[in-house]
């Protein structure tokens, strides 16, 4: 036994799908930019180091770590008063040498995006 409403109604939402708009993409939080720049050769002194992303983060369950020249690696406290798309910290005075920042975050989609920056201090 066919049902007339029910063939009507299958058409119509076969002729309709196409035209209806995408839902959003939950999209990984990526790095836009990043202070020191992957690659960078920095002069001897304190070091500023922020991390701007596409997306809100979870500062709370997102970290840096810095791991220095003969591989030992240390947290890096984040600043508190940045925007909500970046992470941000200081790194007093490290010695001459190459280094890796080390980044992980949380974003708002819930995915955890990991990354890592190389740099070098000259003398």
């Amino acid at each position: 036994m066919e049902c007339p409403a029910l063939r009507r109604l299958v058409a119509a939402l076969v002729l309709t799908w196409p035209a209806l708009p995408p839902a959003p993409a939950a999209a990984h939080a990526i790095i836009l930019s990043a202070a020191p720049a992957p690659g960078a050769v920095l002069q001897s002194g304190d070091v500023a180091v922020v991390l701007r992303f596409n997306s809100r983060i979870d500062r709370e369950r997102s970290r840096i770590t810095l791991v220095g020249p003969d591989r030992s690696s240390a947290a890096l406290p984040l600043d508190r008063s940045t925007g909500p798309d970046s992470l941000a910290a200081q790194i007093a005075r490290p010695a001459p040498g190459r280094y890796r920042l080390r980044w992980q975050v949380l974003g708002i989609d819930g995915h955890i995006t990991r990354g890592d920056i190389p740099f070098e201090v000259g003398r």
